[in-house]
């Protein structure tokens, strides 16, 4: 199944390096944007601007990968929001392909868990209780010859 990442980048040339890492690397749809559409499934690759224009609190801040200053306040702010990858431009492209690739792991593992979710709305049965090992199941006799 091929990933869509949306790419809102205001330097273009970086974010012509990320897209062609990213299509040389996966089957990845790269879509570039002014504004990530939150409605649409998929990671999203935001710089510091198109960060602050997203409301919040962020349904799924799993899906964003976020490239910034490492400055405290940045960092404090990406991790109010739930965000848990957040790379710096001046990191090599691969930590940045490293971080997209983890978010769409992200993205397809709460997406498997929804789709179950919707199927079956119940958590399922108990599990059975696993009885003790040293348990002693009546009386032994202990033979003398």
């Amino acid at each position: 199944m091929m990933q869509t990442v949306q790419l809102s980048i205001a330097d273009p040339v970086y974010g012509a390096v990320i897209r062609e890492a990213l299509v040389h690397s996966c089957a990845w749809h790269v879509q570039p944007v002014e504004e990530p559409d939150l409605s649409l499934h998929g990671v999203m690759v935001l710089d510091w601007a198109a960060f602050r224009k997203l409301p919040l609190p962020l349904d799924n801040p799993e899906r964003v990968v976020l490239i910034g200053p490492q400055e405290p306040q940045v960092l404090a702010q990406a991790w109010d929001a739930g965000i848990v990858s957040v790379v710096s431009q001046g990191d090599p492209i691969d930590t940045v392909l490293m971080a997209i690739m983890a978010a769409a792991l992200r993205v397809d593992k709460s997406h498997s868990r929804s789709a179950a979710r919707e199927i079956s709305p119940t958590t399922g049965p108990e599990p059975a209780p696993i009885p003790p090992h040293n348990r002693i199941f009546g009386s032994r006799r202990c033979k003398i010859q």
